[in-house]
Parts: structure tokens; sequence; C-alpha cells
């Protein structure tokens, strides 16, 4: 379990470092795509080393959730389905390229009318699923970390598009939330706008139930525990 700790935090904190104070002096260095060749490297590096020091860790059960749980957390991982697909298929300002992005408009399309950051949401509701519908010490510590990865850096890669895009990434922000359905709360978009189109939900879907079938061979312990223990 030692080991799973010591990786999941090599993951987390590699990724932070890098991608905040050692950005720029890397690329100045480097290059930006010597950058993301060497974040790359290190990001599926400490990744491997967690998954296989999560399938060798013991399993610890620190709670055994209801069945309500478990069933709310399939729903969940759909919705996290649909926005991980839906970030890739809708023009995203949160990921790279920006500027040339919000300068064709800031009116939100696709998933991004549900939150800014689908991607990171995405990997945080996967995490919150996982968590809470398996009760378990080894998944909190790799889920958890991930979780928080994903997540608080979403909160930080908002402050640094802010500064560098400055009133264009503002106007973005402001028809869109960094918290799901966040805009729709707010009254800054209509309730309609959660609708993401038929090709993210189709493919979310498609992608759910590829991860479904082959969640025993990627991370060696099958789903179906997750109703049971």
């Amino acid at each position: 379990m030692a080991e799973l700790a010591i990786a999941v935090a090599s993951f987390v904190l590699t990724h932070f470092i890098l991608s905040h104070p050692l950005r720029a002096p890397l690329v100045a260095r480097i290059g930006e795509k010597g950058f993301l060749g060497l974040y790359s490297l290190v990001a599926f590096a400490t990744l491997i080393w967690a998954v296989l020091a999560y399938r060798a860790a013991p399993t610890v059960q620190l709670w055994v959730p209801p069945l309500w749980v478990v069933h709310v957390g399939w729903l969940l991982m759909l919705v996290a389905s649909i926005l991980f697909v839906g970030s890739f298929l809708a023009p995203n300002p949160a990921m790279v390229e920006a500027g040339r992005v919000l300068s064709k408009g800031t009116e939100p399309k696709g998933v991004m009318g549900i939150t800014r950051h689908p991607m990171m949401w995405a990997f945080g509701l996967w995490a919150i699923v996982h968590v809470t519908s398996t009760g378990r010490l080894e998944t909190l510590i790799l889920a958890g970390g991930i979780g928080v990865l994903a997540l608080v850096g979403a909160w930080l890669q908002d402050g640094k598009k802010a500064v560098q895009l400055g009133a264009a990434w503002a106007a973005y922000a402001a028809h869109t939330s960094y918290w799901p359905l966040g805009a729709q709360l707010s009254g800054r978009l209509g309730w309609s706008r959660i609708w993401p189109g038929v090709l993210p939900v189709v493919m979310g879907l498609a992608l759910y139930v590829i991860l479904v079938m082959t969640h025993p061979l990627v991370i060696g312990k099958s789903t179906g525990a997750m109703l049971w223990n």
C-alpha cells in the first residue's frame, strides 16, 4: 500500500510541478514540443507505476457501499464518458490553442455548455464513483489522487488562462462554469444547453461499454465486484 501511495503522489505532483512552476523554464530550454514529450513520458511512466502498484496492493475494505450508490455510480460513469468524448468533439478553449478558439466566439458549444472543463470533470466523476462504489483504501488512494489532480488542475488552469487571454477568457468564463450545470443554476445559460448533441452521446455510450468490458483487463479488478463487496 505504501508503494501505491508513493506512485500516486509521484503521478500527481509531477503533473502539478511540470504544468505550472517548471513549464515556462522548460519550454524556454527545450521548446514546446520537447516539453510536451517530456510531460507525456513522465505522466505515462508514473501512471503505469500507479496502476501496477494498485493491482498488487491488498484489498482493504473501509466501508460497504449501499446498492443505490453503486447504481448511481453506473449512471455517473455514463455521464463521464459523454463528457470525455464531447471534450474532443467541440471547440474547447480549456485545452490547446485557446486564443484561436476564442477568436471565433465565446458562446460554448456541445459539452462546454455543461462545464468548461468536461475532460477534467470526466476524470473527477470517475474518481468519485470509484471511491464511493468500492469503499476500498487502495481505490481511495488511486482514484482520489487522480480526482484531485483533475479538479484542482482545472481550477488552476482557469487562473492561468485568465492571465494569458485576458478579456477573451473573461467573456468565455461569463458564459460557462467550472462546476457542472453551474451556468444553468446561475441563469447564465438555458437548460436546453445541457444536451451535448447526438454524436457525443452515441460515442460516449460506446466508450462506456468498452470501459466496462475491458475494466478487469486494465485495472485487474472486476467492475462487477462493486455490486457485492
